[in-house]
C-alpha cells in the first residue's frame, strides 16, 4: 500500500513534539501516514523500553497513525553506515511516500542530526536501482520521495514553511502527553529532563501559537527544507 506521509524520528516523541498537529491534520483529512522510531530512546533518564513502546503506540493512535515501526538501532550511538541505510530504505520503500520527515539537522542531541542525515541519504538512495533491499523475503523496487522536510524540537533554526494546524491543537498536544514517561507529568517522582519541565511543554504551545501568528491563523508548525518550495500562484500563499 502507497502512503502519503512517512515521518521518521530519532526517539519515540520526536515526531509528536515536532509534527504532530501536521500528521494530525493529514490522517484526518484522508491522508495515509506511517512513523518509523529509529532507537527505542533507551538511554533516556526516565520510563522504560516497554513502557515507551506503548507510549508511542498510543500516540501513533491518537493522531490516526496507520503503522507505526521501531528499528531499534542504539540509542544515542547508532550510526550512519550501509547496514542501518539498508533498514531505512527497506521503510522507505515499504511505504512509498510522497512525503517524508525527519529530525531538523541542526539541534540540541546529537542523534537528531545524526538521524536527519541518515534519511536525507536514504532518501535518495532509495531511487537507485542497484541498491537492493527485501521487505518479507521479496525484492523492493526502487522509490524516491518527492519532498523532504524537516521538523524542529529544540533549536529553531529559520523555518521555510508552515503548516495551519488550527482546530488541531488538542489532538498534537494529547500525542505528546501520551508519552506520560518523558514530558511534564505533576505526580512523577522520576528525577527531571530538559522535556519533562512544564516550561518545556507550555513552549512547545507557544511556539505553534507564534508560527500560526506569523502567518495569520491561529496555530502552526513549521519545517525546513533543502528544495525550492513552489506555488502555483500568489495568492495561494498565507
Amino acid at each position: 500500500m502507497k502512503y502519503d506521509v512517512l515521518a521518521f524520528g530519532a526517539h519515540p516523541d520526536d515526531v509528536e513534539l515536532g509534527a504532530g498537529g501536521t500528521l494530525a491534520k493529514m490522517t484526518a483529512q484522508g491522508a495515509l501516514a506511517a512513523i518509523v522510531d529509529l532507537t527505542h530512546g533507551e538511554m533516556g533518564t526516565r520510563g522504560t523500553v516497554d513502557i515507551r513502546l506503548e507510549e508511542a503506540r498510543l500516540a501513533a493512535e491518537i493522531l490516526g497513525v496507520r503503522q507505526r515501526v521501531n528499528l531499534g538501532l542504539e540509542d544515542g550511538f547508532f550510526r550512519n553506515d550501509k547496514a542501518t541505510q539498508l533498514k531505512v530504505i527497506a521503510q522507505i520503500r515499504r511505504f512509498r511516500p510522497e512525503v517524508v520527515l525527519a529530525n531538523t539537522p541542526r539541534d540540541r542531541h546529537p542523534d537528531h542530526g545524526r538521524g536527519a542525515t541518515l534519511v536525507r541519504e536514504a532518501v535518495f538512495l532509495s531511487g537507485l536501482s542497484k541498491v537492493k533491499t527485501t521487505w518479507e523475503d521479496v525484492e523492493q523496487e526502487p522509490w524516491r520521495p518527492e519532498k523532504l522536510y524537516y521538523y524542529f524540537q529544540f533549536y529553531e533554526p529559520q523555518p521555510h514553511v508552515a503548516v495551519d494546524i488550527t482546530g488541531f491543537e488538542e489532538l498534537r498536544m494529547q500525542s505528546i502527553l501520551a508519552h506520560r514517561s518523558q514530558v511534564y507529568d505533576p505526580n512523577s517522582n522520576e528525577p527531571e529532563t530538559v522535556i519533562s519541565s512544564k516550561a518545556f511543554l507550555e513552549s512547545t504551545q507557544y511556539r505553534c501559537s507564534n508560527w500560526g501568528r506569523l502567518i495569520g491563523v491561529e496555530s502552526a508548525e513549521a519545517f525546513e527544507t533543502e528544495r525550492l518550495i513552489g506555488v502555483r500562484d500568489l495568492r495561494d500563499l498565507l
